[in-house]
């Protein structure tokens, strides 16, 4: 009975938090101060990408890449860029699970520290406040799967 106890506990999943940090960040304001004289009606592009480092031990360090770009008409009024990182521990993950939540537990995870990182730099740097909307990393997940699963496109027989 021992030895039951002893594999359920082997394989009980677990995960925690082991530090989450600023990895890089970036700020620009290339056409300031000439932007704060133009008219309030900027347009937001806003992309993110994530990966996954195993550190050994059980341990991945995941870096969330947000970049915005913020433009008012044809000129930029800034550029903010943040790599959020936070290193987790994760053990007794099946390996079809483990890829998963690397690439939505993990980012849902950071999301709301890389918001809050924007939101305060754009403030100092003069502009209005950037509310980042939620993101639905699982929806962008499942979409990447069926894209990498569709033959290509364009192709010849």
């Amino acid at each position: 009975m021992a030895e039951e106890e002893k594999s359920q506990e082997q394989a009980e999943v677990q995960f925690s938090i082991q530090k989450v940090y600023v990895k890089d960040i970036s700020f620009e304001t290339p056409n300031s101060p000439e932007v704060f004289k133009m008219e309030w009606k900027p347009t937001v592009d806003m992309h993110l990408t994530n990966e996954a480092t195993p550190l050994g031990d059980n341990l991945f360090d995941v870096v969330l890449s947000v970049t915005i770009t913020v433009k008012l008409e044809d000129k930029t009024a800034y550029l903010v860029e943040i790599n959020q990182a936070g290193v987790f521990f994760i053990k007794n993950i099946p390996d079809d699970v483990m890829e998963r939540m690397l690439a939505t537990a993990c980012p849902n995870i950071l999301f709301p520290f890389a918001r809050e990182a924007v939101s305060d730099i754009v403030t100092r740097g003069g502009f209005p406040q950037l509310l980042l909307s939620p993101v639905n990393f699982d929806a962008l997940y499942i979409q990447q799967q069926q894209a990498e699963q569709q033959p290509e496109s364009g192709t010849t027989h």
